[in-house]
């Protein structure tokens, strides 16, 4: 595969995992019922109750996608190695917020008649999964960046400002002063050229 498509292929990853997350933190992932008490009492809760760290990471998943376009070399592979840990965090956070006494700690910060109630009923749905899932997609995008991310090209320096680079320097035959040296300013104000007009 060519390197522009393993950096298609690991934005694609990233894109999808990160939405994923988003997606399934607004979801219900539990449900508790009580039916001890004197009338049912429930409570739905969604991804963000349970954990609102894997929607956090999400986001941060979302925001590392921008910097894998924008990073070169050593930095991209720090990218790569930041989605890993997201990705990792992720499904952490999802399998334990998922978790039975997670679940009844978080609906009995949340009501308490819960905690009047009898011996409530928990049901998870799939959406934590899908969570895991999202999690899991961002992981692989950062391996993918950490191991192939340095064949892959950069940014184009179309939206550099003009008068640097190498291209520049080899334009004006590596003259040896620097684009914004002070004193070649000062003269060419001196004769005249508007330093603003290019």
């Amino acid at each position: 595969m060519n390197p522009r498509r393993e950096r298609a292929a690991a934005a694609l990853l990233c894109a999808v995992g990160a939405g994923l997350v988003l997606l399934a933190g607004g979801r219900e992932w539990a449900a508790v019922r009580a039916r001890g008490a004197i009338t049912p009492i429930g409570q739905d809760l969604t991804g963000g109750d349970l954990s609102g760290a894997a929607t956090a990471l999400g986001w941060a998943g979302l925001a590392a996608l921008a910097a894998l376009f924008a990073t070169r070399g050593p930095a991209r592979a720090a990218v790569g190695a930041l989605l890993v840990l997201i990705g990792g965090g992720i499904g952490f956070t999802a399998v334990t917020a998922a978790d039975r006494p997670h679940v009844l700690d978080v609906a009995a910060e949340r009501s308490t008649l819960l905690q009047l109630g009898g011996d409530p009923t928990v049901t998870t749905t799939a959406w934590w999964t899908v969570s895991l899932a999202g999690g899991v997609l961002l992981a692989l995008a950062g391996a993918l960046a950490l191991t192939r991310g340095s064949r892959w090209p950069g940014m184009s320096a179309r939206y550099d400002r003009p008068g640097t680079g190498r291209a520049s320097a080899e334009a004006s035959g590596g003259a040896g002063a620097a684009p914004d040296d002070p004193a070649r300013l000062w003269k060419s104000l001196d004769r005249g050229e508007d330093p603003t007009a290019s």
